[in-house]
């Protein structure tokens, strides 16, 4: 089996290159921003207004029609994603499928596979508690405004977990292995830089720092899958059932996507113990059954060995 990091010294991997592209990801990224901030502006100056509002979160998120909302968030990671493959093709000179998988072929079943476990669990967690638990929740299910919401989740929605795949467990897994010639950093500084990325989020804001445990282990999750299956199809499937099934299924007015999803969760939420139980129970199984269908063996040199480096671009 390749290693999945040693993959891009193939291409030109100067640690100034991917402290540069990192950057130049990141302002594609916020570009694709633009189009959103833009019509939210528009909406605001048509009825006059306060523009001050915007920083608002409630105010962003709340101006513009739900799905258009939803959309529009989302294609800034759209935009993204061309960054990183304009960023891997012409800075780096590397095959965007050298960033994807060691495989020959990309393997889509094993991105099925991702998406089902988490979808899955989701859904029947999700079912339970409102069979359980009711009063919680509202239904919500208004069929135009949904099979709208369900083609944008389903064509965009993939795209932005594969892009935030591409940057952490791809470009910044790869460049700080071939940097620092080891596993175990890449994963913890991509697992927690992954975390951080969404210290903004309103869930944050509403339950407190302490949910940042369950982004960051996310993070772990995600970067142990990838390292461990020399590849991202299980993360990128496995983030996108996440995010996917989550919009379609349930959202709250303190989550970051206000979707017109099935159930809308009506209750304040509670935090406390229990935050640690999918980092501690439920992730631990996901990676026992992925490493029982994908045949995983040589956990510490896998997660914690040197990178050796094959024959570089000069």
């Amino acid at each position: 089996m390749k290693d999945y990091i040693a993959l891009a010294a193939k291409s030109y991997h100067e640690w100034w290159r991917y402290l540069v592209g990192a950057f130049l990801i990141f302002v594609i990224w916020q570009i694709g921003s633009i189009p959103f901030l833009g019509a939210v502006i528009f909406k605001l100056t048509k009825e006059g207004a306060d523009l001050s509002s915007i920083s608002n979160y409630e105010t962003l998120m709340g101006t513009l029609d739900s799905n258009l909302t939803f959309f529009l968030m989302l294609l800034s990671f759209a935009v993204g994603f061309f960054g990183v493959w304009l960023i891997v093709r012409f800075f780096h000179n590397q095959k965007f499928k050298d960033l994807l998988t060691t495989r020959a072929k990309f393997d889509w079943k094993r991105v099925f596979v991702g998406f089902s476990i988490v979808g899955f669990f989701i859904a029947a967690m999700t079912i339970i508690d409102y069979e359980m638990n009711p009063d919680d929740y509202l239904w919500n299910l208004k069929w135009d405004q949904f099979l709208i919401l369900a083609a944008i989740g389903i064509i965009m929605v993939p795209i932005q977990t594969t892009f935030e795949e591409l940057y952490f467990r791809g470009y910044f897994m790869q460049g700080l292995g071939i940097i620092f010639k080891n596993r175990w950093l890449p994963l913890i500084v991509t697992s927690v830089g992954f975390g951080l990325l969404h210290i903004g989020n309103p869930e944050v804001g509403k339950m407190g720092y302490i949910i940042m445990v369950s982004y960051i282990g996310t993070g772990f999750l995600l970067g142990i899958m990838a390292l461990m299956d020399e590849g991202l199809e299980l993360s990128i499937g496995f983030h996108a059932g996440n995010n996917l099934v989550t919009a379609l299924l349930v959202t709250a007015d303190w989550t970051a996507f206000q979707t017109e999803s099935i159930l809308i969760y009506t209750e304040e939420p509670t935090v406390g113990f229990d935050v640690f139980i999918p980092v501690l129970v439920v992730y631990p199984i996901y990676l026992l059954v992925m490493a029982r269908i994908f045949n995983w063996k040589n956990w510490k040199s896998k997660l914690f060995g040197k990178v050796k480096l094959p024959e570089t671009v000069s």
